[in-house]
């Protein structure tokens, strides 16, 4: 992985190659970003560019022997770790490093839910064990096989529990010229003794002009389509990859029949939709699907607000929320949106699609139709 091949950044990525050249290279650092913002590549990009034998101006060279097993991530010096789903007491990131070599090398920009669909995830919960804990320890007691460094990235160090305190002493007196790299999406989360104890990079959200440009040249779309997800995706390029895989309009279809069927409040109408439709559309799709309606109810409250200037959605979509806004307002618009969040949220935690889908729509029922609003609550991600 070299920085030319990560998409925007460019502030970021000169940054750490100011680090590199100035020697002061900090030997615990924390990449801390929006989910599809790059870091975990920035994190391999750089760890590459500080092992490469012949280093550009700008970036490592991609040909030297370094550079050649960094782009299979197979160098004996670099080491990762990750969330994964245990079967075993025993297991730690070395049994799942095939599935993590193919996962990342396919998309560079994944998160935690293509992570899962590439494992046998079943209904465990992610974490980084103390199996991991202690097989870390002792990698990085050994000397380096080819470079100069060794190198620990450790990606959602979130997902250590009082486990990682086991790391605290490695991390703050680490063997000579070891170094570990932390990609990390919420600092709340992290252990505060691990915190403590790391610089932090914090690298932005992709700008919407970087996603636009990677759409059109990677995946040939059209600039018209390629503006349009980028505006959704809301900096997050993961979200954009996966906007770019579906049928055009084939979430606004869903979401449009949803809307008018809670608005019509015939339950021999919106009941099918939710508890067959809906439901049977599949965990990754049904959260694309809330994804998808909480940026049109974005896009509703700009255009309710007078400012239909801000609004950039295709001609369809647009026509849509231009009618459909006629029995909305503000309000509505938000706490829709809010119903889709903690749905996104519960589905995440295998909630019954059935159910919850079927209680969604009739709170759209009481929202749109009869004009009741429920009681704002937590909301549960950030889209």
């Amino acid at each position: 992985m070299q920085f030319k091949d990560i998409v925007g950044q460019q502030e970021v990525k000169d940054h750490l190659v100011k680090m590199v050249k100035n020697q002061r290279i900090s030997h615990a650092q924390l990449f801390l970003s929006p989910e599809g913002s790059g870091s975990l590549a920035l994190a391999v990009a750089f760890a590459q560019y500080i092992c490469c034998e012949n280093k550009l101006e700008n970036d490592s060279c991609g040909e030297c022997s370094s550079c050649r097993k960094y782009q299979k991530l197979i160098h004996p010096d670099l080491h990762f770790s990750y969330p994964f789903f245990a079967k075993h007491k025993e297991d730690n990131a070395l049994t799942f490093i095939e599935e993590w070599r193919r996962t990342f090398l396919n998309n560079p920009y994944l998160g935690l839910d293509e992570w899962r669909e590439n494992l046998s995830a079943d209904n465990k919960q992610a974490n980084i064990n103390i199996a991991e804990c202690h097989s870390i320890i002792q990698k990085l007691s050994l000397k380096p096989f080819e470079s100069e460094y060794k190198i620990l990235i450790m990606w959602l160090p979130e997902y250590l529990d009082k486990e990682g305190n086991a790391l605290l002493k490695i991390i703050e007196e680490p063997p000579h010229k070891t170094l570990f790299l932390l990609v990390a999406q919420n600092q709340d989360q992290i252990l505060n003794t691990i915190l403590s104890r790391t610089q932090i990079v914090k690298i932005p959200k992709q700008k919407n002009e970087a996603i636009k440009q990677f759409l059109i040249d990677k995946l040939q779309l059209s600039e018209n389509k390629a503006e349009q997800i980028a505006y959704l995706s809301n900096g997050n390029l993961q979200n954009a990859l996966i906007f770019s895989e579906q049928e055009e309009n084939d979430f606004h279809e869903k979401m449009a029949n949803w809307l008018r069927a809670s608005y019509s409040n015939k339950g021999s109408v919106f009941i099918p939709l939710a508890e067959d439709d809906l439901a049977k559309l599949g965990r990754e799709n049904q959260k694309n699907l809330l994804r998808y309606g909480i940026n049109l109810m974005r896009e509703c409250i700009l255009f309710l607000s007078g400012t239909p200037g801000l609004v950039h959605l295709p001609e369809k979509e647009l026509e849509f929320i231009s009618n459909f806004s006629k029995v909305l307002d503000i309000a509505k618009a938000e706490a829709i949106a809010n119903e889709f969040e903690k749905a996104h949220y519960h589905i995440e935690r295998n909630a019954n699609p059935k159910i919850l889908f079927l209680d969604v729509s009739l709170k759209l029922v009481k929202i749109i139709k009869f004009n009741t609003l429920p009681v704002t609550g937590t909301q549960h991600i950030l889209i």
